[in-house]
């Protein structure tokens, strides 16, 4: 008969030791420098740092190979790192920012994202992407591009070629909005108030909104990034719903344990944070600091997502899920486009 004691399992593993995790440590923090150093190059610097990072991953993994000495290093970035520079996004965040926006602007942020969103994941179904995937495009295109994906992963726990090319599609047509929207306030007869909105609703990431709407003048800038950040907060209703939604409870199993349940707990970290920013008790010296330091912990998680992604595995998923971003970003545009100049 076999010895009961030896099926006992510790409730939780063992802490990763230090120097088990360095060699991916500073792999993944050296592709992160040199992407931030690539960035400084004339010719790149309309790409973000997340973007170039992992693009070097992937380089490095198709090539060379990552070797199994990086891998707790690698696995630990993105566990460990990237849940904590999720939760240090609350500090671009304050609740006072939201009300700027005034109620007709937050409307249409919340009807663009929720409709966005939800039109992504079903034509998805009719292009018949994977159900995973699709949600990555769909949070990426709603509410922030690269950080949404990230965070919306560590529920719907996709492939890591998912992730990637999630982050690729998602920054493709944000830097093509990035690009074209400057060209449009006066052919579309916007105002800068009419023409931040629009940024702020519709581009994907945080520093492509801010390219395209400064370009149309300071007011235009500042009502944009409002805009934004007002989309961003939207992140963490986001993941949690989508947690809950991937346990695949039925009415029988209402008894599971809560710590059972696929809850994103990072996400309170999140939210957390945007309620102490929003009670202005961070100095604004140490904020910027940590705000600064957290885009390299994101630089350092995208590096990291690059080293898992196989580019065969890529190729396999086929081009089915550019359609879907092409037409998700199209639909964003259209309708936030639409309600701005039917709401102001």
């Amino acid at each position: 008969m076999d010895n009961p004691s030896a099926k006992i399992t510790t409730p939780f593993p063992k802490p990763l030791e230090l120097k088990v995790v360095i060699p991916g440590l500073l792999l993944t923090s050296g592709l992160a420098l040199f992407a931030t150093s690539l960035k400084k190059i004339p010719s790149l610097s309309f790409l973000s740092a997340l973007i170039i990072a992992i693009l070097l991953g992937i380089l490095v993994k198709n090539t060379i190979g990552t070797p199994k000495i990086f891998q707790p290093g690698i696995t630990f970035t993105l566990k460990r790192i990237l849940r904590l520079a999720i939760i240090l996004l609350g500090l671009q965040l304050s609740l006072p920012q939201v009300i700027t926006v005034g109620p007709i602007g937050l409307g249409i942020v919340i009807v663009t994202l929720v409709s966005t969103f939800f039109f992504t994941c079903w034509f998805g179904r009719q292009l018949g992407v994977n159900s995973k995937l699709t949600k990555l495009i769909a949070a990426g295109t709603s509410i922030c591009g690269a950080s949404a994906v990230i965070a919306t992963n560590s529920v719907v726990e996709s492939k890591d070629e998912d992730v990637a090319y999630a982050v690729a599609i998602v920054t493709v047509f944000g830097t093509i909005s990035m690009l074209l929207y400057p060209l449009l306030p006066a052919l579309l007869n916007l105002n800068s108030q009419e023409f931040g909105i629009w940024c702020g609703v519709s581009i994907h990431e945080v520093a492509q909104v801010v390219a395209a709407a400064f370009q149309d003048g300071q007011n235009s800038g500042e009502i944009a990034t409002i805009a934004k950040l007002s989309r961003v907060i939207f992140l963490a209703p986001i993941v949690l719903i989508l947690g809950l939604l991937s346990t695949g409870i039925s009415d029988k199993s209402q008894q599971v344990k809560l710590s059972k349940l696929p809850i994103p707990w990072f996400v309170f970290g999140f939210i957390a944070l945007i309620v102490l920013n929003s009670l202005n008790i961070f100095p604004n010296a140490l904020k910027s600091m940590i705000i600064e330091g957290n885009r390299f912990l994101l630089t350092i998680a995208m590096a990291g997502m690059g080293l898992e992604t196989s580019l065969n595995k890529i190729k396999q998923t086929g081009i089915k899920p550019l359609y879907l971003g092409a037409a998700s970003w199209i639909f964003i545009s259209v309708l936030s486009f639409s309600m701005v100049k039917i709401f102001y």
